[in-house]
């Protein structure tokens, strides 16, 4: 008999090490391909508009204001690329759907990367999702396969019969109205949906017909579906109630900063607009310095860098480039973390050529760049009084000051 201090048996392995669990990156997929016939309208009722935003978009920034939320693709009507790509930030991929709910939950499922381990299933037509309820989601699917949240049926139940009289009443115990979003482990619900049953109301009709159980979660009685007309007063009385209140909301400030010497040319290109000049403005892009200081607020008001880190110098094809495709990066960034912009005030500094006669173009430009009204972006110069460098005309300088409006981080 081995001692205490007696050398392990040869021939008896050593138990392996468990292998450490994969970390958890959540992926969600944004159901958006329906009609919406109920609701009317001359667009589907994801692209309707809901305090000035479409609700696809409100949907898409509720789900990226989680930060355990690190991949969305949203699955459309094949129809509707316009509207999809005209709602979204340019950097959110967008898939076309199946014939069906479960065909098109299937697509977005597939589009997913595989680095994705779990993921959350959503209704586009849901924008009132909240950090809270998407918690409750993830935490009740790391102990199982599925989770959903649903609210108890508390009215009393009939059923219909002849000429539209109560028949009977159907008891309610033990009966919840489903929500989204649905969460499961990827590769489960991925199996799932290849052996689908046909006509699938939900994800977790889905699942237990895969034999996969899913956990009930408390929904949110504000997470309405908009499926009627009627839904939209009941919309905006949700949404005044959030953005009146201060815990709802998050506001960021960022500055920018930017110079470009002058060179030989003909113009210089501010704020997106052509100014004749008889020098232009030297840099790796178009060297517009006023688009550019922009682009860095925002940025900033994000903690992400500036331009240079997303944009290097040293990249060729960056040569030349247009600065809207910053700018446009920046505000799909901004709107991939539940932001928009609030308003910008950008100051361009130079002895010549004369801003005014074209800060009304600018303001233009920016306001269609960024998606705002003309009315929260502000273009404005001054001069340095003939002191420093852009008092001796050897370049411009720009300063920007940016105000990102979104909800309230998630803890």
């Amino acid at each position: 008999m081995p001692t205490a201090h007696s050398p392990p048996d040869p021939a008896v392995p050593e138990p392996a090490a468990p292998e450490p669990a994969a970390p958890r990156r959540v992926g969600a997929v944004l159901v958006a391909a329906g009609r919406g016939r109920r609701m009317g309208g001359e667009v589907p009722k994801q692209y309707q508009n809901l305090g000035g935003q479409p609700v696809l978009a409100r949907t898409v920034a509720a789900l990226a204001a989680h930060p355990a939320v690190a991949e969305i693709v949203v699955v459309i009507h094949p129809d509707d690329a316009a509207l999809a790509r005209a709602a979204l930030p340019p950097a959110v991929p967008i898939v076309p759907g199946g014939a069906t709910r479960a065909g098109s939950v299937a697509a977005g499922l597939a589009a997913l990367p595989d680095r994705v381990t779990h993921v959350l299933i959503h209704d586009a037509a849901r924008p009132f999702v909240t950090c809270a309820l998407i918690d409750r989601v993830l935490a009740a699917v790391e102990h199982a396969p599925g989770a959903a949240p649903a609210l108890p049926v508390t009215d009393a139940l009939w059923r219909e019969g002849a000429g539209g009289t109560v028949a009977e009443t159907a008891p309610r115990d033990g009966l919840w109205r489903a929500q989204t979003p649905q969460g499961f482990r990827l590769g489960a619900i991925r199996a799932a949906h290849a052996s689908a049953p046909p006509g699938a109301a939900d994800d977790v009709e889905v699942a237990r017909a895969a034999g996969l159980d899913v956990a009930i979660v408390p929904g949110e009685e504000d997470n309405i579906k908009l499926t009627r007309p009627e839904d939209w007063p009941r919309a905006a009385r949700i949404l005044a109630d959030q953005e009146g209140d201060a815990g709802h909301m998050e506001i960021r400030l960022g500055n920018g900063y930017d110079v470009h010497r002058f060179g030989a040319g003909t113009a210089v290109i501010l704020c997106g607009v052509e100014v004749p000049h008889d020098r232009g403005l030297q840099g790796h892009s178009d060297a517009d310095v006023g688009m550019h200081a922009i682009t860095d607020a925002i940025y900033g008001a994000l903690a992400q860098g500036d331009i240079g880190r997303h944009f290097p110098p040293s990249d060729p094809q960056w040569k030349g480039a247009a600065s809207d495709i910053f700018l446009r990066h920046a505000v799909g960034l901004a709107a991939e973390r539940g932001f928009r912009v609030g308003n910008v005030d950008c100051t361009l500094v130079c002895e010549r050529p004369k801003i005014g006669p074209h800060a009304g173009a600018m303001q233009t430009r920016l306001a269609e760049i960024m998606g705002l009204e003309p009315g929260r972006v502000s273009v404005k110069a001054t001069t340095s009084e003939r002191l420093g460098f852009t008092g001796r005309e050897e370049g411009i300088a720009a300063l920007a000051t940016v105000a990102l409006v979104g909800g309230a981080a998630c803890a």
